[in-house]
């Protein structure tokens, strides 16, 4: 997005091709916006139109890709016409209230499609922007569903018609979201000026486009492999990633350490060892406020410990692909593990006689990938519906066979 936004063409590297991000290059291509896809050489070439939107009009679909409905709901403020932005039923079900309100207070114009599609859990795709440039001033944000409405103000903060101050009027989840939103914005021009993480002034500005610019391997998409030496032993070395990243789950080493295994580090790789014996795998107190697309992974790590997990903090996994919570303690139960569940979080106790099972998946990525980890320790364990791996990371089960000796 910061790309499209900037003023000429930049060139992505090591480019993600999954559902979420094509999904986001479509809505580009359908706003009239040049997009290069090189699928073979992970790269994507963006051109910038300078804070202007080329087309006036434009149906945006955007399937389940929460990323691409709050960042595009933000940016298409910036346009001058009419635009809608819906996705699939579970879209449908994501409220972006909170993220309209904030841009309505900036002046936008934004609305259901229609008053058929109200929702009673708070305003959901989709949506219409009638656009006429982003007015801007003075807003608030809630910081308690998901960070990525703060993001989404943020990067289209300097191309308002008028600076624009942000205040964050409740505890802000996932906060090295934010880091790296404003890094990324740093590295393509614009810096702003900010009180911790409550309140936010970015001045009007434009971001200058890069010949080239290299995007990090996702810590998110690596966990799943950190995870693996904690329930079978052994280690595991993930290369082109360090502790330096801005990445928030690369917080998930911490998580393992806890537990009980090891990590080794250098400029270019990370190596994870796990405990010398399964039963020296130790059960966990944690909040993961900040790192919540993580959780499944300990979750499914925890009934391997010979000590009870509690996790907390992840009241907003709820309002992602699936409702998170709830869908990890019914599969986890469904394999005769011990779970309590509650509106922030789960405890999952330690177990020794686990149950084959179907894995149902909600059509949730994480689910899928959290789940096939006890696959490789556990005998019977069948994923549903696999593919659905395709919104992050499709070469996952690839990969993971990666890990036969």
């Amino acid at each position: 997005m910061i790309a499209a936004l900037a003023d000429g063409p930049t060139r992505l590297t090591n480019a993600l091709f999954s559902d979420d991000s094509l999904y986001f290059a479509n809505a580009l291509k359908d706003l009239g916006f040049h997009i290069d896809l090189n699928l073979e050489k992970k790269e994507i070439v963006v051109t910038g139109c300078s804070g202007e939107i080329p087309v006036k009009k434009a149906e945006l679909f955007i399937g389940n890709a929460g990323t691409a409905a709050r960042f595009l709901s933000s940016f298409l403020t910036l346009g001058n016409g009419e635009y809608t932005l819906d996705g699939d039923a579970r879209m449908r079900e994501r409220p972006i209230g909170d993220l309209i309100s904030s841009l309505t207070q900036l002046g936008a114009n934004i609305s259901p499609l229609s008053q058929a599609h109200q929702n009673p859990i708070g305003l959901c795709p989709p949506v219409k922007i009638v656009a006429s440039g982003l007015p801007g001033g003075r807003t608030s944000v809630n910081g308690d569903i998901s960070s990525q409405f703060l993001s989404a103000l943020l990067m289209v903060a300097p191309y308002a018609q008028t600076p624009v101050e942000i205040s964050v009027s409740t505890e802000l989840n996932s906060k090295p979201y934010v880091d790296m939103t404003l890094g990324v914005m740093a590295d393509f021009g614009i810096s702003i000026q900010r009180s911790e993480y409550q309140n936010f002034y970015v001045s009007r500005g434009s971001y200058r486009s890069l010949k080239n610019y290299v995007i990090e391997p996702d810590a998110s998409a690596a966990s799943y492999f950190f995870a693996a030496p904690a329930i079978l032993g052994g280690k595991i070395r993930i290369e082109n990633i360090s502790l330096e990243s801005k990445q928030g789950d690369i917080a998930f080493l911490n998580v393992l350490k806890a537990m009980g295994c090891t990590v080794h580090t250098d400029t270019n790789y990370i190596e994870v060892i796990g405990p010398c014996s399964i039963s020296n795998l130790k059960g966990v107190d944690i909040d993961m406020r900040d790192i919540p697309d993580t959780a499944q992974t300990l979750a499914v790590i925890a009934p391997f410990a010979s000590s009870p997990t509690h996790i907390h903090g992840i009241a907003s996994a709820r309002m992602k692909e699936s409702d998170r919570v709830s869908a990890t303690c019914a599969e986890l139960t469904r394999m005769g593990v011990k779970v309590e569940e509650f509106n922030d979080g789960m405890s999952i106790y330690p177990c020794d006689k686990f149950t084959p099972a179907q894995i149902r998946t909600y059509q949730d990525h994480r689910m899928a990938m959290a789940f096939a980890l006890m696959g490789l320790k556990i005998s019977g364990v069948r994923i549903e519906n696999p593919g659905c791996v395709s919104k992050t990371f499709p070469e996952y089960f690839e990969v993971l066979d990666g890990l036969r000796c």
